[in-house]
């Protein structure tokens, strides 16, 4: 061992302070592990006894959200024969992984919400990429880099098959930043935390850390380089800031990532877009078994009776179509005495002053915000242009000049409640209502959509699940600029690589060296295709789009100046605030898969869940998870559910 790794770990403790930290169990159990013997992936659920594997009467399920986790949901129940009908309120199946397409000069591309790292240890999600025999849509990045702005070296993570502690020591030997990790093993302090990310326990770990937030955590004699090059990323990697993000769930973070699994931080990506990639091949599964899968449909009402799900009634069309009521949350950032904006993201509503009407800041080209134009410029006579691609509108939303062809939707102001709007399309457009009823009900949207559904709910609901679903949060804004530019430039790091000291920018990614459209295009052009993501920015510091892409586009030259004096011929930005969030304190009433409504199931990366999982494979897990839950309920045998050694070697 090199001096420099004995400094770190092998520095002379306090033997009753060692006996008391990792207790004599801990101490055993860090020894067990061999760098010779892979841990293999826990079987969370699995029948003991053989069981058929269809259900063999007319069973019905209506799965609600066309996301990962609905799609898992609606693939895993259409495989055993129940008859399935998925809801989807957006034209895109995939929710954040969803793609549509842009056009870009004379080129057609797929555009998405950003790009997705697929990790070894998203063992459900493979299953399904197994079975669907899609093994081909998906290539190996090798490795993973982190980059920083300021003080430190790039750290770069490749393939492990080694469990702690020996990937904590293969880290050490090749990071060069080893020795500012600022961990003093002789300092208790400093040895409980590092008992901490290395002893998740549920829910022993929450009842620890939940009530702290990150930077909480972190505040008083923390190793600062521990923090700088590791915590603060990796937290915001999952798309929460310290300040709102639950220490508690941040050890389950980087249990599952890091320290609870043998597969190392190398992942795939993949070969298309997400939605050629996966999402079409389930949906495909879903219909090739029966399935029958509506998209661009908004669900009008959900029926209760006696403590269950009744029915839901749905009606064709969007937000901007659908004559269903739907309740918005002020904007105090952007508001000002003679115009208030409600919403958030990428789904911004304007109403002046006493106005009876409000304005959808949704342009109808490409699905960016507009920004509202204080003062007159040509051709905007003070009202909105887009900032992705200069569709210009007048105040009243027409359209004054392309590429948008579609004035911006006009709603209803219903009515207020303090600072919530009510608002329905003024739109003069009829949609026929549908009811659905089935034996069960799969609730997969997102947190606002889920909301959304118990605002709409007639008769009486249990009101602890009430209070559940009330209490969820969801995280800071999650922005994505992709610029395409007219040269291509070296890089030395990964293809997806994190970023860390910036103002805005969290990660690049180099789609021209990813996708085949891509790359082709590049090859054809010379040029490149470059994304920057903002994990978790604060509203305050971006309040417009405008902002967001402004500032994206100064970062890219920071981080590549290479690329500065090129010409940048379309970019594309996605902002939205949908992701869930974990705040502290949160754990204890988050809903999980199954409620107090015995045919209600819930799906998505924001259910609680029984072992350790995190964004995608969180998603799917939970689909997979309500599915079995209705297959048990029907005497089917359940799908066996992996994950990765559910508790820390050295947990307490």
């Amino acid at each position: 061992m090199s001096q420099s790794l004995e400094g770190l770990f092998a520095q002379t403790l306090a033997r009753r302070n060692v006996l008391k930290l990792f207790g004599v169990g801990g101490i055993a159990a860090l020894l067990s592990y061999s760098r010779l013997s892979k841990p293999q992936p826990t079987v969370f659920q699995q029948d003991r006894l053989e069981l058929p594997a269809r259900v063999g009467k007319g069973t019905t399920a209506v799965v609600i959200g066309g996301g990962l986790a609905g799609l898992a949901a609606a693939y895993e129940l259409s495989q055993r024969g129940v008859a399935v009908t998925l809801l989807e309120r957006s034209p895109q199946l995939g929710g954040k992984i969803a793609s549509w397409p842009i056009q870009v000069g004379d080129d057609t591309f797929m555009m998405e919400h950003g790009f997705h790292g697929f990790f070894p240890q998203y063992y459900n999600l493979f299953g399904l990429v197994d079975e669907l025999n899609i093994q081909q849509n998906f290539k190996s990045l090798d490795y993973y880099s982190l980059v920083y702005k300021d003080g430190y070296n790039p750290e770069v993570f490749r393939p492990s098959s080694s469990a702690f502690p020996w990937n904590v020591i293969d880290l050490a030997v090749s990071s060069s930043n080893r020795l500012k990790w600022g961990i003093n093993l002789t300092h208790i302090k400093h040895l409980q935390v590092f008992r901490e990310i290395t002893g998740f326990r549920n829910p022993q770990t929450y009842d620890r850390l939940d009530h702290l937030s990150v930077a909480e955590w972190v505040a008083n004699d923390f190793p600062r380089g521990l923090y700088d090059l590791y915590f603060l990323p990796f937290a915001k990697s999952s798309l929460n800031a310290p300040d709102l993000l639950s220490a508690g769930e941040l050890m389950q973070f980087f249990h599952f990532y890091f320290f609870g699994n043998p597969e190392g931080l190398a992942f795939n990506g993949t070969c298309q877009d997400m939605g050629r990639s996966l999402v079409d091949p389930m949906v495909e599964a879903i219909q090739a078994n029966g399935g029958q899968v509506l998209t661009g449909v908004t669900v009008s009402q959900v029926a209760w009776d006696e403590g269950q799900v009744a029915g839901v009634t749905y009606q064709k069309g969007s937000v901007a179509t659908s004559p269903v009521p739907f309740w918005v949350e002020r904007n105090p950032l952007l508001s000002s005495e003679t115009m208030e904006y409600f919403g958030a993201g990428d789904s911004v509503y304007s109403v002046a002053a006493g106005a009876k009407t409000a304005l959808s800041l949704t342009c109808t080209h490409q699905g960016c915000s507009v920004q509202r134009q204080v003062e007159a410029s040509e051709g905007t006579a003070g009202g909105y242009l887009c900032p992705c691609h200069g569709a210009a509108y007048a105040s009243n939303g027409e359209v004054l000049a392309g590429p948008a062809r579609e004035n911006l939707a006009a709603f209803k102001v219903l009515q207020r409640a303090g600072d919530r709007l009510q608002l329905i399309t003024a739109s003069a457009a009829t949609s026929t209502a549908h009811d659905l009823t089935a034996n069960y009900y799969v609730m997969a949207a997102d947190i606002p959509g889920t909301k959304a559904l118990f605002a709409l709910s007639v008769g009486e609901v249990d009101p602890t699940l009430v209070a559940q679903v009330d209490q969820l949060r969801v995280a800071d804004p999650f922005a994505v600029g992709r610029f395409w530019l007219d040269r291509d430039f070296d890089w030395q790091h990964s293809w997806f690589t994190s970023l860390s000291g910036y103002r805005l920018t969290d990660s690049i990614t180099l789609y021209h060296r990813i996708q085949d459209d891509y790359i082709a295009w590049s090859d054809r052009t010379g040029g490149s295709v470059v994304e920057l993501h903002a994990y978790c920015y604060k509203e305050k510091d971006f309040p417009t789009q405008a902002d967001i892409l402004d500032t994206f586009e100064a970062e890219l030259y920071d981080i590549v100046p290479e690329l500065k004096g090129a010409t940048v011929l379309h970019r594309q930005l996605v902002n939205q605030k949908n992701f869930a969030g974990f705040p502290p304190g949160s754990f204890a009433n988050r809903p999980q898969t199954t409620t107090p409504a015995a045919n209600l199931l819930f799906a998505g990366d924001w259910v609680r869940m029984p072992f350790p999982c995190g964004l995608m494979e969180r998603a799917v897990s939970s689909g997979l998870l309500a599915a079995n839950a209705i297959l048990q309920r029907e005497g089917v045998q359940r799908r066996p559910i992996l994950s990765v050694n559910p508790e820390g070697v050295l947990k307490i």
